[in-house]
């Protein structure tokens, strides 16, 4: 089975430059954006069957995802 990956620059593509920029300059956005990407990492490794853990648990993982993106997106609209 292939699982997708939900990478910000794939998810946001017209934020591309603006990610990069902001991953350099500010430290709240870089420390989410590593968040976000880890937080998908770990939800891909579930989902590939890497990791073995409750469906709650990963329900939960791809809430808090979904939460990282609508911050990183808020900050991307606003930079």
């Amino acid at each position: 089975m292939n699982i997708e990956r939900h990478s910000l620059a794939k998810e946001l593509p017209e934020f591309k430059d603006k990610i990069h920029e902001l991953k350099m300059k500010d430290r709240h956005f870089a420390r989410l954006f590593e968040d976000y990407h880890n937080v998908d990492h770990e939800v891909v490794r579930i989902e590939e069957g890497v990791e073995n853990t409750s469906d709650e648990y990963l329900e939960s993982l791809k809430k808090q995802r979904l939460h990282l993106k609508d911050q990183l997106y808020r900050i991307l609209k606003c930079a």
